[in-house]
């Protein structure tokens, strides 16, 4: 049986698919909307989020450690291969819990969490490469209502910068991505304080952690 929670995270997968489809080798050096990551170091970090997740779905455990980087890979072909095959995989809502260190976090959750991830790294691409494809009103308007509870204003940093303001005509798109720290107009750029890829791995499990359910 599908749910909710595993159709939104497909949902921002195929975002993310698709805009970097578009991407090509001589892309890869460019900047991002990520202070000091150009376009290779964020699809490192977005091939990492994708093994990570299936490593949660696969085993019910998540580990601390980062795996060795192959810096000779293509890292467009391996997001895609590493996206798609969590996509395929990830199709129910289970209520499942998953270990991280010792912390218990129900995948719905995780699920959640690695929809505004795709999402919001699939529109940095899209800047980056200069397509400035929009997040999906209604796939945006689902992540907005989350947004909040996962990336609350307080205690952000540096994973993400403060909001940025936004027009009061502006779309769910523009609002999601403001919300997240990002200037949502393709020709500017938002002033992150983002990790360094080593640091990504272990900041984010201490922000998922921060919204742990009880263990059992």
């Amino acid at each position: 049986m599908s749910g909710a929670h595993a159709a939104l995270l497909q949902r921002a997968i195929s975002y993310a698919l698709d805009a970097v489809d578009a991407v090509t080798p001589a892309m890869l050096a460019r900047p991002t909307p990520c202070c000091d990551w150009d376009l290779r170091m964020l699809l490192r970090h977005a091939c990492e989020s994708s093994i990570t997740l299936h490593e949660g779905l696969a085993t019910g455990r998540i580990g601390l450690q980062a795996a060795q980087d192959d810096t000779t890979t293509d890292p467009t072909c391996v997001f895609r291969t590493c996206a798609g095959r969590l996509r395929d995989r990830w199709t129910t809502d289970q209520a499942r819990v998953i270990a991280i260190a010792d912390c218990r976090i129900v995948d719905t959750f995780i699920a959640d969490a690695g929809a505004l991830e795709f999402a919001v790294h699939g529109w940095d691409v899209s800047q980056a490469i200069g397509e400035c494809r929009p997040i999906p009103p209604d796939l945006a308007s689902d992540l907005l209502a989350m947004a909040r509870s996962l990336v609350p204003v307080a205690d952000r940093r540096p994973l993400f910068a403060p909001p940025v303001p936004v027009s009061p005509e502006a779309g769910p798109g523009e609002r999601l991505v403001a919300y997240l720290g990002r200037a949502p107009r393709c020709s500017d750029r938002a002033t992150m304080a983002y990790p360094t890829h080593r640091q990504a791995r272990v900041i984010d499990r201490r922000v998922t952690t921060s919204n742990r359910t009880p263990g059992r």
